[in-house]
């Protein structure tokens, strides 16, 4: 769960609004497709967690998303961490946004055409997926070939708030890739 917290915390700062670049897509970032009650959800978890000892079994992200499942209905957080809700603001818009891939189908000549786009490396397979509004489902009929999963990657293309489940991940958000590359921070 750290990893999803940091990364909610580190980006809550640049909450301010995105400038569309040049090329037409805006820049957003990963806070950017959380409902905001979900972002505040999640940035103050329950005392209950402070309470868990380092190392411990409650302490594996595992344990801690089993519980989050069988707790849903019991707290705001835990139900923050599943969260399907989407800001439909973001449905039709041509976006970019940065992140990690996790192939899901190859085309011709190994090339990734299906795939995840997730906010941290690991996310889905090392680990309990994040919620699904910080995943997006990716289709790119052209495919790219992926040297590394653990290389991050700008996709942009039309952003839309269709679900899509699977045995890795539910994503809440879909992208037609229209282009990929390699990340760089600007």
């Amino acid at each position: 769960m750290l990893p999803l917290l940091s990364l909610c915390a580190g980006f809550a700062q640049a909450q301010e609004e995105k400038a569309t670049e040049g090329d037409g897509y805006r820049t957003i970032e990963w806070i950017d497709l959380m409902p905001e009650d979900d972002l505040d959800a999640l940035l103050n978890p329950p005392e209950s967690l402070n309470n868990i000892a380092d190392g411990s079994a409650e302490d594996q992200i595992a344990s801690q998303m089993q519980l989050a499942i069988e707790q849903a209905s019991d707290s705001r957080y835990q139900q923050a961490l599943i969260s399907t809700r989407v800001v439909s603001t973001f449905d039709g818009q041509a976006i970019r946004l940065p992140g990690f891939i996790v192939p899901l189908e190859f085309g011709e000549e190994q090339r990734v055409t299906k795939f995840f786009l997730v906010p941290y490396f690991g996310a889905c397979i090392h680990m309990p997926p994040p919620p699904p509004n910080q995943i997006v489902y990716a289709e790119y009929d052209e495919g790219f070939q992926l040297q590394s999963v653990y290389e991050p990657f700008w996709l942009s293309g039309q952003l839309s708030t269709t679900t899509t489940e699977n045995e890795l991940a539910t994503a809440a958000y879909a992208i037609a890739v229209e282009r990929v590359e390699p990340y760089t921070e600007e």
